[in-house]
């Protein structure tokens, strides 16, 4: 058998630890005959399991008849690629061709005669999209990794315009806690503050070491002690899983620790070192330092009062690398966090 297991991002591993509850949360709201909300925004932290999590829930919809799922690539011209899309939908096209859709002007299909060419790409999509609605169709709509774009901008305010014409379309995106912020302060977008965000938490601790123990065949106490060593970060329980598979015949789990740790810093840690700020990293460094986690002892420690600490407590929150789920307390979500920090400073 194959190593189960996988260091890539982006694509569904053959054994991880479904998000029960968030996903369905988003499946039944997009479900519901008179949704409240049709679009989501997932965040997290590098290797939270964002694209895994939009791609489940992609693939719920798309396996009901009623249902279509397109992609989008958030790096090209958005409307032009889901009008592209739309129109090459095997069990659409005919009925745009039978309603005379003349899209030729954009590119689209041919010239069809006694049919004015339609030239706004905004008025195409919408014809389309009038086309879903007779037939009871919904549309899901998904862009992994979001950034403030140009690109992004002109198609989040299209969908606004779509969706006040009550057209059953649905837009479910994934990015990092920087990227989404900058995205929903853009004054053009203002409307997305009101667009529910679904922060990723830690993996489920049990479900972890049940996988761990239903793979390797592990007692309790051995599962526990790998559950433990991921922290619930879904990345780190790929690596680890990983790691083990490779190993298990001829290394114990402090054995491969080591190696642990350096994949977890030059596939993830080491980008998000980069990305924080150096009031940020005092912060991460006094905590690592001290391995004190209450908040009073940490200000204290870097002669900051609570008005100072709290930007960058809620910050390094946000950004999944602090848990602040303790009242009075951080600690670091992150696992061996504090031990990659060390190799920082040294």
């Amino acid at each position: 058998m194959n190593n189960p297991f996988t260091l890539s991002f982006g694509k569904k591993p053959l054994q991880y630890v479904s998000r029960i509850s968030q996903t369905q949360e988003i499946i039944e709201k997009f479900n519901d005959t008179m949704p409240t909300d049709q679009i989501y925004m997932i965040t997290g932290v590098r290797g939270s399991g964002k694209t895994v999590t939009m791609t489940a829930i992609a693939s719920d919809l798309r396996a009901k008849n009623e249902w279509i799922v397109v992609e989008l690539n958030p790096t090209r011209d958005l409307l032009q690629s889901l009008a592209a899309k739309l129109y090459s939908l095997p069990e659409m096209h005919p009925h745009f061709v039978q309603a005379k859709l003349d899209f030729s002007f954009l590119g689209l299909g041919l010239s069809l005669e006694n049919a004015t060419p339609i030239t706004d790409i905004e008025n195409a999509i919408e014809l389309m999209l009038e086309e879903l609605q007779q037939r009871g169709k919904r549309l899901l709509i998904t862009i992994d990794e979001v950034i403030n774009s140009e690109y992004i901008k002109v198609f989040v305010s299209a969908f606004q315009i779509f969706l006040r014409r009550e057209y059953p379309l649905f837009l479910l995106m994934t990015g990092l806690y920087e990227n989404i912020y900058n995205l929903q302060n853009d004054k053009s977008l203002t409307f997305l503050y009101r667009t529910p965000k679904m922060k990723l938490e830690p993996l489920n601790y049990t479900a972890v070491r049940k996988q761990y123990m239903d793979i390797f065949e592990l007692d309790l106490e051995s599962a526990s002690v790998m559950a433990g060593l991921t922290k619930g970060y879904p990345f780190a329980f790929q690596v680890l899983g990983y790691l083990y598979w490779e190993n298990r015949e001829t290394k114990t789990i402090e054995e491969i620790l080591p190696e642990y740790d350096q994949y977890l810093e030059e596939y993830v840690y080491s980008k998000i070192w980069t990305e924080a700020s150096p009031k940020d990293q005092a912060v991460l460094i006094a905590m690592s330092q001290s391995g004190e986690t209450k908040i009073k002892k940490i200000r204290q420690q870097m002669n900051m009062t609570s008005g100072q600490f709290a930007p960058y407590r809620e910050r390094l929150k946000n950004k999944g690398i602090l848990d602040t789920r303790t009242y009075g307390e951080v600690s670091f979500a992150l696992p061996r966090f504090a031990e990659f920090i060390q190799t920082r400073i040294y």
